[in-house]
Parts: structure tokens; C-alpha cells; sequence
């Protein structure tokens, strides 16, 4: 069966503010669109590739900003027929792990992997699968 995906990469819809630290209102609203077109296309699966954000000496984002970006594909019209994974390369803070934990808290799929290929095997399979996070 084809699989149709959308891939976001983080520098699609990371934006930095003045200072250079990530701006969370500009960053969900360009992540708003980049989900909106997916729901206007029928695509309902999604992959978020942060695998080129370094972390630094601090987290990017806090845990209520995690919850807020989860917010965003909520707001939109994702529902919990539709996948999202997110791909990492380094999650020292727990970020990744945490908005994947935090979406599926509210019902819906997510899921972060280190794995590309773990990541697209997920969203390809028809079933609904329940082992834990990559």
C-alpha cells in the first residue's frame, strides 16, 4: 500500500526571535500552516524532522511550550486518526520524548524515534501498534 507523508524539517518551522532564542508564537504559527496544508491535502501522516536542532547549554523549549506546539496540530484538526512521528539524532533534555509523550497523553498518535526507517515503518503500518517510543 503507497504511503503518502508530509515531512516537516525543524528549520521550516523553528523561528528565532530578537535575541536568537526560538520565538514560540511565530514557530507555531508557521507549523499551524505546514499542518494545515496537510489536512487540506488528505495526508495524515506526518513526520517532524528536528534531527538538525543542536541542543545547546539549555532546553529550547519548556515543557509548556512542548504542549503548546502539541496544541497546534490539535487546533488545526488533527485528530487521532492521524500519525505523527517525530525523528531526533540528541534529546538531552527530554524534549522530543516529551511532546511525543504529551500528544499521546491527549489522545493522539505520536511517536519520537532515532531511527528514520523505525519512524516510516510506523506510519506505514495500517495497524494500530502500542509498543513504546524508539
Amino acid at each position: 500500500m503507497p504511503l503518502e507523508l508530509q515531512i516537516i524539517r525543524a528549520c521550516e518551522f523553528i523561528r528565532a526571535g530578537a535575541q536568537g532564542r526560538p520565538n514560540l508564537e511565530a514557530s507555531r504559527a508557521v507549523l499551524r500552516e505546514l499542518a494545515a496544508a496537510c489536512r487540506r491535502r488528505g495526508i495524515d501522516r506526518a513526520l517532524l524532522d528536528v534531527r538538525d536542532l543542536r541542543p545547546g547549554d539549555t532546553r529550547i523549549f519548556t515543557p509548556d511550550d512542548l504542549a503548546s506546539l502539541v496544541n497546534t496540530f490539535h487546533e488545526i484538526g488533527f485528530t487521532s486518526e492521524q500519525r505523527l512521528a517525530v525523528l531526533y539524532c540528541e534529546d538531552p533534555y527530554h524534549g522530543v520524548r516529551m511532546f511525543a509523550f504529551i500528544g499521546s497523553l491527549r489522545g493522539w498518535k505520536v511517536r519520537a524515534f532515532e531511527s528514520f526507517e523505525a519512524a516510516l515503518h510506523w506510519l506505514g503500518d495500517a495497524e494500530d501498534i502500542s509498543e513504546e517510543s524508539q
